[in-house]
């Protein structure tokens, strides 16, 4: 894989994961094991994904992300994580809709070309759905 291609980091209370590129499956794992990682370790729940500078993905790739979600809540438990998930068009935003879908509609959100607005949200409180 090439390093390049992928940038996972905290910076301040926010982790960052940024994708270049053609996206693969083996990426995917990658990066979904260094974001899990952060969140252990620094225990920050707030996850900006970047994919302003990734190629449009095959739905199958959205689907890998859905099984890499699927199986960390297996291993983990319910993560109490807030995605954004920053992307350049509508193809992308759609497969990151398939991708993160079953999440709720709470814990992710899709920007488009909008950092600020990104980073706004994830500093937001979250909804708590009333019963």
């Amino acid at each position: 894989m090439d390093t390049q291609q992928l940038w996972v980091e905290p910076v301040g209370d926010i982790i960052i994961a940024r994708i270049r590129g053609a996206c693969t499956a083996a990426l995917l794992e990658e990066c979904q094991r260094r974001v899990i990682a952060l969140v252990q370790d620094t225990r920050q729940v707030k996850v900006l994904y970047d994919s302003l500078e990734m190629d449009v993905p095959s739905v199958d790739i959205a689907l890998v992300q859905q099984d890499l979600e699927s199986r960390a809540w297996e291993r983990y438990g319910p993560l109490p994580l807030r995605r954004a998930i920053l992307v350049a068009n509508t193809r992308i935003a759609y497969r990151a809709r398939i991708a993160f879908g079953e999440l709720g509609e709470g814990s992710y959100r899709v920007f488009y070309n909008d950092l600020a607005a990104a980073l706004r949200w994830l500093d937001e409180p979250p909804q708590i759905p009333l019963s």
